[in-house]
């Protein structure tokens, strides 16, 4: 059994004391070709030379584990070798700030083996001693700017090997939170990586439930830890964990800002870990039953009421209202959450039949004018397929009617298929301080349901608003008064003007017990390049904020240009708006092309465009039934985008997009092929300076214009735009630059 020890190496940068920085990220390995007609340590012959990459990474697992204040990094990679030669591979791991490494282990035949620390010109002379005789040997090795880099020999022809990189780092205090960052290895060649993440912490003492603003979470619970688990990692993974005083919650801010222009924050409300009290609430569930909902539809919706009634607490009330030509209560008045009478009402909805028109206006009148209670919360959820077609019949009317009866009440809309008048849902949502969901034909009616069901359940605080002192706020979203329900957080975005440390921020609100009031303190910066994510989450949701306005009130000038605004400089799709990524140079001869998602796309567009990649084009409405669609698929959109809370949701809502996105810098850059393309486009003419990743120039740059740090974390080939110079990486770039060089380089940025 071969077992040798391996060499980490110090090697301290020669441009600049390292800044060890969180966010740079791991471009992955790098395959390193090996001379030709090397012996192969596992068949003993001599194999040919072929180039190009060989090595690839087939998973990769973080686990960290909280304890205190400091955080113990685990990560586990899985390489294997699909060429016909041996090769070596490099692997690039960037450190957090304050973060002390430990050690790194190899899987040599089978068996974990680590190493000793050697001085660097030693380890790496050793190191390259023993590439030459073929054995296994692992170079660890301080690159400066928080990286570090382990190079692997040999890895044979279909052979695996794993690598274990162990260090720690010092959680950092943002407000009532600790802040855990991790940016996993990543490449354009490597998208269908199995790459997880998880978190593990205390689950009892001073801690609070974990959430992300950049990932959806899973949590488990196993003895005296708690944890929480992201898939299919593939950019940098947030964690905030609330520290709590008592049973107070937790209000943590995060700010980005641009230089001259408003900021934008993020503020999260997380609850304590145990409530005294929680809101008794009033639910009334609205269904249609018109012949259009005959079928799977109706079973479906069904369903769903039925585990609407299952989820209720006994301190609540309910109502069951069946609507077609006419409306059927399930019972005169308020009925009492008792097990009787919730058997009673299942077995009521299981007996409903399909027939007849559609009464909105009559059921939306028998459920609003129910008398409301001072100590309850009151909350209504409609679902229908259709448009009225018995009745008022006029949507605007309609929406009047429900704003008159409405009072206090939350009301949550469900819109079933393309024939249902999306408009209407959401007008009826959005001033009801409730959500509209759209659910297409092929979709699930009763998950639908079920999710905005069980995120009703406990309602912990009610009429929340949010002040900040000292700066103003504005253009919030959501806006107006907030509800609070158990086991979730409240995420509000908005945008504030002006600059101040040590801002106070209140949350206030009424509860069962009570008042409650909640506040921190948090810097509100005239710039903060961090935390880009912040202004790209408030942006989708003023988006689909602004879609709903335009089909509620019709269009406007002033509405249109600021949905086209936000969709070209956050890349998000819009009804106005589709996304054009132009490779370098082209911009000059595309000038007078215009792109409009509600005129039909040039045809054979992109044959025609070398190097521009077209997204979010849509045609324009052939027929009646096609205008509904389109209006249906559209609202759909919106909804998703008004919830967005995190950069996985916001994913999802714009699948189809295509391709892969991130967002730094403040704009959109697309990746087009194994490159990261920038979709700004200079307002001056642009020099292009080519750089090396990884060399002398790259580290040098760095250090003179630490903002692109970001960006240069994509990966290996990027392109990133600044004001009179572009900064392009690339393998053939330069591997070192002048003073000259570079002092040029940040007066043009």
């Amino acid at each position: 059994m071969r077992r040798i020890l391996f060499l980490l190496a110090i090697q301290l940068p020669l441009t600049a004391p390292a800044q060890r920085n969180p966010a740079q990220r791991n471009p992955g390995p790098l395959d390193r070709p090996i001379p030709c007609s090397l012996p192969c340590p596992t068949c003993e012959v001599r194999v040919p030379c072929v180039s190009g990459p060989r090595v690839e990474r087939t998973s990769s697992r973080a686990v960290l584990t909280l304890d205190g204040r400091v955080v113990r990094y685990e990560i586990t990679e899985r390489f294997v070798n699909r060429g016909s030669v041996v090769a070596e591979t490099e692997y690039l791991l960037p450190l957090p700030a304050r973060a002390a490494f430990e050690d790194l282990a190899l899987s040599i035949d089978g068996e974990m083996v680590t190493g000793e620390t050697l001085r660097a010109e030693r380890a790496r002379a050793i190191y390259e001693e023993i590439v030459r005789r073929q054995r296994d040997p692992a170079l660890v090795e301080w690159m400066g700017q928080g990286l570090l880099r382990a190079r692997i020999f040999p890895i044979a022809p279909g052979e695996e090997k794993t690598i274990v990189v162990r260090f720690r780092a010092i959680a950092e205090r943002e407000g009532d939170a600790l802040r855990i960052d991790y940016r996993p290895p990543m490449r354009g060649s490597e998208g269908a990586v199995r790459s997880t993440f998880e978190l593990r912490y205390p689950a009892h003492g001073e801690f609070g439930r974990a959430f992300s603003p950049t990932h959806d979470l899973h949590p488990e619970q196993s003895g005296s830890l708690r944890a929480v688990r992201a898939d299919a990692v593939r950019s940098v993974v947030s964690v905030f964990v609330p520290v709590r005083t008592g049973t107070s919650a937790s209000v943590h801010v995060l700010t980005h800002a641009v230089e001259g222009e408003d900021g934008f924050a993020m503020i999260t409300v997380a609850l304590p870990p145990a409530t005294r009290g929680t809101t008794p609430r009033d639910v009334t569930f609205i269904l249609d039953v018109s012949g259009s909902m005959r079928g799977t539809k109706l079973e479906q919706a069904k369903a769903a009421g039925r585990a609407l009634l299952a989820s209720l607490n006994v301190s609540d009330r309910f109502r069951v209202i069946a609507f077609s030509t006419d409306v059927r209560d399930f019972r005169e008045g308020w009925s009492a959450a008792t097990p009787a009478n919730v058997r009673s009402a299942q077995q009521y909805l299981r007996e409903l039949a399909a027939e007849g028109s559609t009464n909105i206006s009559g059921a939306l009148e028998e459920a609003l004018r129910a008398s409301l209670a001072t100590d309850r919360l009151p909350l209504v959820l409609f679902l229908t397929d259709g448009t009225p077609t018995v009745g008022e019949r006029r949507p605007d009317r309609i929406a009047e009617l429900a704003e008159r009866l409405r009072g206090r009440r939350r009301l949550f809309t469900f819109g079933v298929g393309i024939d249902v008048n999306a408009s209407l849902l959401e007008m009826l949502a959005l001033s009801g301080r409730g959500t509209a969901q759209f659910v297409r034909p092929d979709e699930d009616v009763e998950r639908a349901v079920e999710v905005v069901v069980q995120r009703l359940r406990q309602p912990v605080a009610t009429d929340l608003r949010v002040r900040v002192n000292g700066v103003r706020v504005d253009r919030v979203q959501p806006a107006g008064d907030l509800d609070l329900f158990a086991g979730q957080e409240l995420t509000v975005f908005a945008r504030y003007r002006g600059a101040r440390r040590g801002a106070t921020v209140t949350v206030e609100g009424e509860s069962a017990d009570g008042p409650v009031r909640w506040t921190t303190t948090a810097d509100f910066s005239g710039r903060a390049d961090e935390n880009s994510f912040v202004a790209r989450l408030w942006a989708v949701q003023r988006v689909g904020w602004l879609s709903a306005e335009r089909r509620r009130n019709g269009a406007t000038a002033e509405l249109d240009d600021e949905l086209r605004l936000l969709g070209t400089r956050f890349g998000i799709p819009t009804e106005l708006t589709s996304y054009l990524v132009v490779e370098p140079g082209m911009q000059g001869s595309l000038r007078d092309v215009r792109l409009n998602a509600v005129r039909p796309a040039p045809p054979n567009l992109n044959l025609a465009l070398t190097g521009v990649t077209v997204t979010g084009i849509a045609s324009a409405p052939q027929s009646r039934a096609d205008a509904a669609g389109a209006t249906f698929e559209a609202a759909k959109m919106a909804a998703e985008q008004r919830s967005v809370t995190t950069m996985a949701q916001m994913d999802r809502t714009q699948r189809q997009q295509g391709g892969q996105q991130q967002f730094v810098l403040g704009r959109v850059f697309t990746q087009q092929g194994d490159a990261w393309q920038d979709a700004l486009t200079p307002a001056v003419p642009t020099r292009v300076v080519t750089i090396r990743a990884y060399s002398e120039a790259y580290f040098a740059l760095l250090v003179k214009l630490p903002v692109v740090k970001d960006a240069f974390a994509l990966g290996e080939k990027v392109s990133v735009q600044g004001r009179a110079v572009r900064l392009v990486l690339d393998p053939t770039g330069e591997a070192s630059l002048s003073a000259g060089a570079l002092d040029s380089i940040v007066r043009d940025w």
